[in-house]
């Protein structure tokens, strides 16, 4: 009895620690264990402005566990500060690790402006105030490299076979990791004042 009562604990505790790993591995987890982490938002830390359905979750997911330090000042910072008061310039939340340029600008036509990446760091990209539209596209989608990566900006620029264009207001933001090609600061109907924040997250 006692035999088979020790080989159910080993069962038991081998079960538990592999739910324990599994729970902290989300590649590993099934879309429903993904979506369920995501929609659940405590990753949010109390923000209260919702992901655009343009986020990839799992990607994000996988990064979150892997630097959640990192993305919980960044939605932090979000959450407690002033974006509407603030002084436009470049606030160091944890060094070069996570900082977050705010900035104003008209938004542009599509001619003027170009599709982008990054290597090194993701994008919460927000507009505090104002509108604009962004496009979006799979990395499979690049066509054409108009200027190279660039190691000291983190940023190359390109065209794209396709790409969707997203709206961008206040009620939403987006993030993108290098897989994601995007072209911010779009017109939604006429040029407009957007005041914006991108908070940088390092991913490694």
């Amino acid at each position: 009895m006692k035999n088979l009562t020790l080989k159910i604990m080993v069962f038991a505790g081998f079960f538990g620690l592999f739910g324990c790993k599994s729970s902290q591995d989300p590649s590993a987890w099934t879309d429903k264990q993904v979506d369920k982490w995501f929609e659940k938002g405590e990753w949010l830390n109390g923000w209260n402005v919702r992901p655009d359905a343009s986020v990839n979750r799992r990607t994000f997911a996988v990064s979150y566990f892997q630097q959640k330090d990192r993305w919980d000042k960044a939605f932090r910072f979000l959450k407690e500060s002033d974006l509407q008061g603030m002084e436009l310039k470049r606030y160091d939340i944890d060094g070069n690790n996570v900082y977050a340029p705010l900035s104003e600008y008209t938004s542009k036509n599509e001619e003027d402006a170009r599709y982008e990446s990054h290597k090194k760091y993701a994008d919460i990209q927000y507009v505090v105030s104002g509108k604009e539209l962004i496009g979006i596209t799979p990395e499979a989608e690049l066509k054409d490299i108009l200027e190279p990566f660039n190691d000291e900006k983190d940023i190359m620029f390109m065209t794209v076979n396709n790409g969707k264009n997203y709206e961008a207001r206040p009620d939403r933001f987006f993030i993108f990791f290098p897989a994601d090609l995007h072209r911010p600061g779009l017109k939604d109907g006429e040029n407009s004042p957007v005041r914006k924040v991108v908070v940088k997250v390092k991913l490694n």
